[in-house]
């Protein structure tokens, strides 16, 4: 779950859009401003300086600094809203490098302070030229991991409607041993979801992540009513109406998402932000405690989008392969220590994970967030 945005992406835009996506069949060479001359960003608290706000079209990189006191965030967004790429979770006095394949047409890059609201924003135009020349391979990965998303969609809507179905009956018990298991397929896909912009915060967003004027609904807004309250309520019942309405919307949108070979590698390297800025702290599923089961999502579709890059990261970048491989056994060996079978995903409730234990999981997430951050720049090359 990100930060609420608060745009409607409508059909007309998206249309409009998909005349200025990233990624191209087009083979002809393009430098673009990542061939050596990354873009300079920084981040204040009440700021967000770009080095230039005009460049060529191509594999683009920013270079991005926070010199502000608060956790900041970097977006790269269409002119609808709709996220290009990102870089979450960047600490005071941190620097993190984002890559990118846009084309030709106008963005706005916004730094988000604080994690929240609409963020500082610079309008940037990138000018025409030639398209990214990619390797096939890498074509491939794109319409493997579009198929993936789908896939994951698909199988969500049945599991959340035993939820909703549960909720809808007045069913506590049942309500409360579907919701997980109706998180999973939206955990491993999460930045395609979230790229739409108004989904996620109709869906996931949490008590303290609500906009001034904002109406709470979703998977959170229900947990707490199963678990806090212990009661359910006819209130209750028309949210999970619409909890399945907004996840039917999420499934049918799936096949429209931009996705590039950059966007797959930086949407890993969200889903392990996502899972340090929210499952570590047990934030996510405050109610639950089926942290946990979110966490493995997340690791599970960024482990998918790197294996799907790996042969081109691979041949390109062989020793950041070899420790991503390493980094993802790691974490995964250590996440089974919660659960008895490793065919299910009923894992120990996170609020009987003690706090040695949950700095060890974050120690080990930390270890592959580093080189996964790293991704996109090695299948850019």
């Amino acid at each position: 779950m990100r930060p609420v945005r608060t745009s409607v992406v409508t059909a007309a835009a998206a249309v409009a859009a998909l005349t200025a996506v990233t990624g191209c069949a087009d083979k002809s060479d393009a430098k673009g401003a990542g061939s050596g001359d990354a873009i300079q960003v920084t981040a204040t608290d009440d700021s967000c300086k770009l080095s230039k706000t005009e460049f060529p079209a191509g594999h683009v990189k920013f270079d991005v600094e926070n010199k502000g006191s608060k956790v900041t965030e970097v977006y790269l967004l269409f002119p609808d809203d709709r996220i290009v790429a990102e870089r979450e979770n960047i600490g005071p006095g941190l620097k993190q490098q984002l890559t990118a394949e846009i084309k030709a047409g106008s963005y706005e890059v916004a730094c988000k302070p604080g994690m929240k609201g609409d963020g500082i924003r610079q309008k940037v135009t990138v000018t025409g030229g030639t398209a990214v020349k990619r390797n096939p391979q890498l074509d491939t990965a794109v319409a493997e991991y579009r198929k993936y998303a789908q896939e994951q969609a698909d199988e969500t809507l049945p599991k959340v409607k035993v939820f909703t179905d549960a909720v809808r009956a007045g069913d506590v018990d049942a309500a409360k041993k579907a919701f997980a298991p109706s998180r999973l397929g939206w955990e491993r896909t999460e930045p395609v979801a979230e790229s739409f912009g108004d989904i996620d915060p109709k869906t996931d967003t949490r008590e303290d992540g609500l906009e001034k004027g904002q109406k709470w609904t979703g998977w959170h807004r229900l947990e707490k009513s199963l678990w806090v309250d212990n009661k359910i309520g006819d209130e209750e019942k028309g949210l999970a109406t619409e909890l399945d309405k907004d996840l039917t919307d999420w499934q049918k949108r799936v096949g429209t998402a931009e996705i590039t070979p950059t966007s797959m590698a930086n949407g890993a390297k969200e889903l392990l932000d996502e899972v340090a800025t929210g499952k570590i702290t047990g934030e996510e599923d405050r109610y639950s405690h089926t942290d946990l089961s979110d966490f493995k999502g997340n690791v599970e579709g960024a482990q998918k989008a790197y294996e799907l890059l790996k042969p081109v990261a691979a041949k390109n970048d062989p020793a950041l392969a070899t420790e991503l491989d390493k980094q993802f056994a790691a974490l995964n060996t250590l996440l089974d220590k919660y659960r008895t079978d490793k065919n299910s995903y009923d894992f120990t409730a996170y609020d009987k994970v003690g706090e040695s234990d949950r700095k060890q999981l974050s120690d080990t997430v930390n270890a592959l967030a580093e080189p996964l951050s790293k991704l996109a720049a090695a299948v850019a090359k």
